[in-house]
């Protein structure tokens, strides 16, 4: 897959597929949360559970996803399984979408489609619209 960012639009439908699944497989918020925590190292399911408290069987279905896709792989040591993160690319697009998001402000989670559906009305009335309130 490739995506053309110095200038040229890429529309193929198998290009554009491929990267729509990528950015799905990290659009749950607990798979986002997994990815994340596994940049930071090592993880065990357990360990995972712990830190996010998710149910395991959550957990397990989201890193099953993970897997999956290419972007987790699991080292068995004995009866437990270490998982990490296999593409050091993600750490790049983490940095990346921060730095979005730092850039865009508030836009992304008021997004009607895609924004946080829990946020109150009056948090949303309060962003800065065209440099002014």
């Amino acid at each position: 897959m490739s995506i053309d960012v110095a200038g040229s639009c890429v529309t193929s439908r198998p290009a554009l597929g491929s990267a729509a699944a990528l950015f799905r497989s990290l659009g749950d918020p607990a798979r986002l949360a997994i990815a994340r925590r596994l940049a930071q190292g090592e993880a065990r399911v357990t360990d995972l559970v712990a830190q996010l408290g998710l149910a395991q069987s959550t957990v397990s279905a989201h890193v099953a996803c993970l897997r999956g896709c290419g972007l987790v792989e699991g080292r068995p040591v004995g009866r437990q399984v270490f998982y990490r993160l296999v593409r050091p690319e993600l750490l790049e697009l983490f940095a990346a979408a921060e730095q979005l998001l730092a850039a865009t402000g508030e836009a992304v989670s008021l997004c009607p489609n895609y924004g946080d559906p829990t946020r109150p009305i009056a948090q949303a009335s309060a962003v800065v619209v065209g440099g002014t309130r």
